[in-house]
């Protein structure tokens, strides 16, 4: 059962998924980088992160995949770019599992598979920036509510 969800703080999927755990009363958190940085100025403080002590986005993603039982990244086609790309190579090169769900008829039963298979207390939710995925948070919390159903229903580890 997840018990938390963590993001680096970007707009797009990734507050999409601090946004969604907070309407679902869902512990929430993770690292952004220094300054809490983002593409639209400052991560507001409503989202629990802790900043890393540089101002680099590879750093947090490193350390959000490195702090959660596995990662979901969401992104609304199948090709994996930037950091996306980088959070799916960091996650195998550490060896934690790591699920790619994007707009297809198939993600539901990958969604049912990967937390079956897997023991995820705290899931990594990363994914495009809003800037290069307009709509993408309407997914992230179409994937994540297709996730809290299945837990419902003890079909989750």
């Amino acid at each position: 059962m997840i018990q938390r969800i963590i993001s680096g703080g970007q707009t797009g999927a990734d507050r999409a998924a601090l946004d969604w755990a907070i309407a679902n009363n869902i512990q929430q958190g993770g690292w952004c980088p220094a300054g809490r940085r983002a593409e639209d100025g400052v991560i507001p403080n409503l989202y629990c992160l802790h900043e890393t002590p540089q101002r680099d986005y590879r750093q947090r993603t490193k350390w959000n995949v490195r702090d959660s039982d596995a990662t979901l990244i969401i992104t609304p086609a199948a090709e994996l770019t930037g950091g996306s790309r980088f959070t799916q190579e960091w996650a195998q090169k550490i060896s934690r599992p790591c699920l790619h769900v994007f707009r297809c008829n198939e993600w539901p039963e990958w969604i049912r598979i990967f937390f079956e298979t897997n023991s995820i207390a705290i899931l990594n939710v990363a994914g495009p920036r809003s800037s290069g995925a307009a709509g993408i948070e309407y997914f992230v919390h179409e994937v994540l509510d297709e996730m809290l159903a299945k837990s419902s229903k003890k079909t989750f580890l």
